[in-house]
């Protein structure tokens, strides 16, 4: 084969393949992403390792492992192919109807109120798409985006910023005090830890449970750790059992509304913190599609969740808010 030739064979998709291949290391599961045959993943990794005339993986391990020459070649494509997929989403803007699949991922935050809505809204606008959805944490969100498992989602807004991702900041959501209606103690006195009713918190594995107990740590107070649990509503069970008390948030207290009347909900009374919720996208996901999602999502949360909260709980107005 000529040099010509060989170069000709080249292609965009050997290069996308032979990035998902470095990171799943399996033929398998990259033509499981990819929605081709495995047939397909090879031919175009074999095309590509003839053309530079290197081996990028050692085929005999299980799972393949890049070689040397692999890694440094990941490392100068890895770029490239994030400004192609840029590219090609802004101009696919205004493709809405023509989308064939999407895979959007949220936190469990919106599954009760925003999720659904959002799934009946995009299955009449986007008619021809193919959707999955999937529910996790927003630690897990992120790691899929990355991974290119998803193409969007709704996730807590990360310590660390990520460059191969997207991010519309879409609500601040500040965090509160939630006490047992029938509690007594002060509540400066309740979160100093110098009331009889313990503190239960979220695992902390979450984003949330480290956002937390960092405010906490900056302030100078510690508290033991009596309850973890990794869901809210189980949170919100404990305090309105009067078994203690927890810090969240607005959007997460609103979710727990069979136990409301057994509940009180207070602004935290040292320095204010806030945790911000973002649609998270890959750069490779339409632009149009982003923008149609984040409209929808933004006014479901004000009719759904914040001016209910506002009239409720009107010293919330300031803080729990939508981001322009």
């Amino acid at each position: 084969m000529s040099q010509t030739s060989s170069r000709k064979s080249l292609s965009l998709k050997s290069l996308e393949l032979f990035q998902i291949c470095a990171r799943k290391g399996s033929l398998q599961d990259t033509a499981n992403e990819a929605r081709v045959s495995v047939s397909t993943v090879s031919h175009h990794l074999r095309s590509l390792e003839e053309h530079l005339g290197v081996e990028l993986f050692n085929h005999a391990r299980k799972p393949m492992i890049l070689t040397s020459k692999g890694h440094a070649f990941l490392r100068n494509i890895d770029g490239a192919l994030y400004s192609i997929r840029k590219a090609q989403a802004e101009a696919t803007a205004g493709n809405v109807a023509d989308a064939s699949y999407l895979r959007l991922g949220t936190i469990e935050d919106f599954d009760s109120d925003v999720t659904p809505d959002l799934a009946v809204f995009l299955s009449d606008r986007m008619p021809a798409c193919d959707f999955l959805y999937h529910t996790a944490t927003s630690h897990e969100i992120i790691a899929m985006l990355r991974n290119r498992e998803l193409d969007l989602g709704i996730a807590t807004t990360p310590p660390e910023r990520f460059p191969d991702l997207l991010d519309r900041p879409l609500l601040h959501d500040p965090f509160v005090v939630v006490l047992p209606a029938k509690a007594e103690p002060a509540l400066a006195d309740v979160v100093a830890g110098k009331s009889h009713l313990p503190f239960l918190q979220f695992s902390s594995d979450l984003i949330i449970a480290g956002q937390i107990a960092a405010q906490l740590r900056r302030i100078g107070i510690a508290l033991p750790h009596k309850f973890q649990a990794g869901g809210n509503k189980t949170l919100m069970a404990m305090v309105a059992a009067g078994a203690g008390w927890t810090i969240t948030t607005p959007l997460l207290f609103s979710h727990a509304r069979r136990f409301h009347p057994l509940l009180r909900m207070h602004p935290f009374p040292a320095k204010r913190f806030a945790r911000t919720l973002s649609l998270v996208s890959t750069p490779d996901c339409s632009r149009s599609v982003v923008e149609l999602i984040d409209s929808k999502v933004r006014s479901a949360l004000v009719e759904q969740i914040i001016t209910p909260l506002h009239e409720s709980s009107p010293w919330l107005t300031d803080t729990f808010t939508l981001i322009d």
